[in-house]
């Protein structure tokens, strides 16, 4: 919902373990994004879903609610991409210039609400 991401929409998945939930989700992101703490794979760091943090009582409108909102507001302290996250602390009208272009050459068109 926020810039530099609210122009496109993203992708993701989010996979189950057979050993949900006991073990925490994976959330992967299918379409490329120029963010600190989304790897070029797609992976995210995401505390809520490691080993250290997951709580069994968890649900997955959680998992994804928190990952919707880490995604709204980069955190440079949660890096997967050192380079983006320091551009963000040091240039960040240049990371936004980045996000922004990165966002409309590979995200899809966001849906009508």
């Amino acid at each position: 919902n926020n810039p530099p991401y609210n122009t496109g929409a993203f992708r993701f998945e989010l996979t189950f373990s057979p050993n949900h939930p006991l073990e925490p989700p994976r959330a992967t992101l299918r379409t490329p994004i120029y963010h600190p703490s989304v790897d070029p794979e797609g992976r995210v760091c995401q505390p809520l879903t490691t080993h250290v943090h997951w709580e069994h009582t968890t649900r997955a409108v959680q998992v994804l609610q928190d990952l919707l909102l880490q995604l709204d507001s980069p955190d440079p302290q949660r890096a997967l991409r050192p380079d983006v996250a320091r551009e963000l602390q040091e240039r960040p009208e240049e990371f936004r210039r980045r996000a922004e272009e990165h966002t409309h050459l590979h995200a899809e068109p966001r849906p009508d609400p």
